[in-house]
């Protein structure tokens, strides 16, 4: 993941600010598409048993049940680790794109050797191949890299990797960085990109100075001719380039999507913001609500406070724990003695 001057993160996750010195107002575009949940514990169960599998020190480990936990724990946290590896390894696959970007654009600092080097460093620089034999074939012609966008109406910011001219087409593009699947092509790339593409779309505004703050009107969602941008996901992978359009007739229904998941931020935010939802309450005063009327069936049968099941009387397992209590002010009385009942501050009304 990038890292833009005016993101910072809070624990309602990465959230833009309008200048260096204003407090974050809005989430970033990634993290309203995150509110949609994903289940990954099927993966990370994969990951750690096949680091266990093939971990040279299990044969010598077997008869020793500390050993074995002890390489059972290192293996839970596989999951984790190959995922900060990959961050890692698409901030540098990013780095190198914004550096070639910028080194087209004339831009003074511009460093794409220094950013190979880096890939080099750490055995990525196929991923830096692959990318130059996109960018000479499809004849990118840069306009922007590395944009902060904002949007009002809807309340949301991010950072778009590359607005650019290919083909004589105005492109908004996104860059992936993804690894290979086994017959050695680039994995596939998850559809909730084009969220990711059509909030970019949609922006109002563009950052022009991150330290005074001063943003002008987004001047990339239409082309010359007024057609829209193209949106465009590019996979890169150290064997080969993949770039995918999202298609026009589809934007309209992933754009609403993305406006139902800024809802489901925006409430979540809130029901943190409230503190807790759930407190204890305690049973009520003696003698309030004498005279309330009782279903007959729950009048003839005792209150289990404890425990579930039929009331054995023996405290075994599926009884209560304390036997039974009535319905009584002295059947509650007895149950806070025996602690089947917690002592808490009552929310009842009392019966003066």
């Amino acid at each position: 993941m990038t890292d833009p001057r005016l993101a910072h993160a809070t624990e309602f996750g990465r959230m833009y600010s309008r200048s260096l010195s204003f407090a974050p107002e809005v989430p970033s575009i990634t993290t309203v598409i995150a509110q949609e949940a994903k289940d990954m514990t099927g993966w990370a169960g994969h990951m750690a048993a096949t680091e266990l599998v093939n971990d040279p020190r299990l044969p010598g480990a077997v008869g020793s049940a500390p050993t074995l936990r002890g390489l059972a724990r290192e293996a839970s946290s596989a999951a984790e680790r190959f995922r900060d590896a990959a961050a890692a390894r698409g901030d540098r696959v990013h780095a190198y794109a914004e550096q070639v970007s910028l080194a087209a654009l004339g831009a003074p600092g511009a460093d794409p050797d220094g950013a190979r080097r880096v890939l080099a460093e750490h055995g990525d620089v196929r991923f830096a191949d692959r990318f130059d034999e996109w960018w000479q074939l499809y004849g990118v012609r840069p306009i922007a890299a590395e944009i902060t966008v904002w949007n009002h109406t809807v309340g949301y910011a991010g950072t778009l990797d590359l607005v650019a001219e290919i083909g004589g087409r105005l492109c908004l593009i996104d860059f992936k960085t993804k690894g290979l699947t086994r017959d050695g092509r680039a994995k596939p790339l998850s559809e909730s990109v084009v969220m990711q593409l059509v909030a970019g779309l949609r922006a109002e505004e563009m950052l022009v100075d991150p330290v005074a703050g001063t943003w002008s009107p987004w001047a990339y969602g239409q082309g010359a001719g007024g057609e829209d941008a193209m949106l465009l996901a590019v996979a890169i992978s150290e064997a080969e380039v993949v770039p995918v359009q999202a298609s026009p007739s589809g934007l309209r229904a992933h754009w609403r999507k993305f406006w139902a998941l800024r809802q489901v931020w925006e409430h979540s935010r809130a029901v943190t913001e409230t503190g807790r939802a759930l407190r204890p309450i305690g049973p009520p005063p003696a003698g309030a609500g004498v005279g309330a009327v009782t279903p007959p069936a729950q009048a003839s049968s005792d209150v289990q406070l404890a425990g579930s099941g039929a009331d054995t009387g023996s405290g075994a397992p599926g009884g209560p724990v304390a036997g039974t209590v009535s319905g009584s002010a002295n059947g509650v009385a007895n149950g806070v003695a025996n602690g089947a009942v917690s002592q808490r501050p009552s929310q009842f009304p009392s019966s003066s």
